[in-house]
């Protein structure tokens, strides 16, 4: 459309140097576009697009245009047409790429929390069942080494799910005793919770016949007597998630942060402390979030963290994970900016930032090649 309105101006060699163009509307935003309209008119990448046309100005201009009847039904050939039909055949392509994309994300996500899960249980309940060999250090090592190999980027899907399933093979060789030991402290918290359930029903049943109102906990409790239950409910919530019973950790997480918000009357000392169980809390259910794929949720827990410590490293570099697995990685890039200011020496940081900077290429590079295969 462009290059046919330069064409009927005369051409590029009678309308000489375009000083300007004036661009409107939300997908001039998107280099592919911008690209497009700098090709149409012969101009390079440090052609500088105004975009202070407003939508108003546009329209009473359309309206000033004469409407000739003659280019209102466009004749395509065939020529045109298989052109079309070669580039939707290539779209489609690249969507079914970009599915593939999305699951080796998923599954390298999955391998990587297993590799940090079983680091960090070395210092939970059941730590000591880990086996303590070099053997086992050098199985996470290596495996946490392919996560960033070009084998690993190179990878397929059928490849990745199938270093998945030796990788879990492999974890449960090296650590049964561990794993048995873990699954069978999850079961007994989820009788727990379910007996617990059970009860609470119960007393609600029996509360509603009597006409009583449920009880909020609205009580005016000392602080540390306030403070021993959100702790106790934060344990209890760390003791599920290091089970993987994810959302019963979730719901413990939360109700510990909803008996924070019953303190009254504190001091600054106080406030501080609320203040920083707080963000414990936060971090920890946005973690869990993320376990359980829940994106959104995860998101505005780490909003909420931020909120009470807006240097806290750990936050920015959750939420920049989260930014990640939801493909927003200029966003992701920006949380990674910050944190690295804070702490430019964080190896979980560097690694995170190589991968949001492997597809912020590969994103890159997919717009420039479907800009040259629409407009050559």
């Amino acid at each position: 459309m462009i290059a046919a309105a330069v064409d009927e101006a005369g051409g590029i060699d009678v309308l000489g140097d375009i000083g300007s163009v004036e661009i409107t509307g939300g997908g001039t935003r998107i280099p592919m576009i911008q690209d497009a309209v700098r090709h149409a008119i012969g101009k390079g990448e440090d052609f500088v697009l105004s975009k202070s046309l407003d939508d108003t100005s546009l329209a009473f201009g359309a309206s000033l245009l004469p409407i000739d009847a003659s280019t209102t039904n466009v004749e395509v050939d065939a020529e045109h047409e298989a052109r079309r039909a070669q580039l939707l055949e290539e779209e489609m392509a690249m969507m079914e790429r970009d599915v593939q994309m999305v699951r080796k994300d998923e599954i390298r996500n999955q391998i990587e929390s297993h590799i940090l899960e079983l680091r960090s249980a070395r210092h939970s309940t059941h730590g000591s069942l880990l086996p303590s060999s070099d053997e086992f250090a050098s199985y996470l090592d290596g495996n946490d080494d392919w996560l960033f190999s070009d084998e690993c980027e190179n990878a397929t899907v059928e490849e990745m799910e199938e270093k998945w399933t030796q990788i879990q093979g492999k974890t449960q060789e090296f650590c049964a005793d561990y794993l048995a030991a873990t699954q069978a402290d999850a079961e007994r918290k989820e009788k727990e919770l379910e007996d617990e359930a059970k009860r609470a029903a119960a007393e609600q049943d029996a509360e509603a016949g009597d006409g009583e109102a449920e009880d909020h906990d609205t009580r005016r409790l000392p602080f540390k007597r306030r403070m021993e239950i959100v702790l106790k409910n934060k344990t209890e919530a760390n003791e599920l998630f290091s089970g993987k019973n994810y959302q019963h950790a979730a719901a413990r997480y939360a109700k510990a942060l909803s008996h924070c918000n019953k303190f009254f009357d504190l001091s600054p000392d106080q406030q501080n402390e609320v203040n920083e169980v707080k963000l414990s809390l936060y971090l920890n259910l946005a973690f869990a979030y993320i376990k359980l794929e829940k994106l959104d949720n995860a998101f505005l827990q780490c909003n909420e963290a931020l909120k009470c410590d807006a240097t806290s490293v750990k936050a920015l570099y959750r939420r920049a994970t989260v930014l990640y697995q939801k493909r927003k990685f200029d966003e992701a890039s920006k949380d990674l900016d910050e944190a690295e200011k804070l702490a430019p020496d964080d190896k979980a940081l560097k690694k995170l930032r190589v991968l949001v900077e492997k597809q912020m290429t590969k994103q890159k590079a997919k717009e420039k090649a479907m800009a040259k295969k629409m407009f050559g």
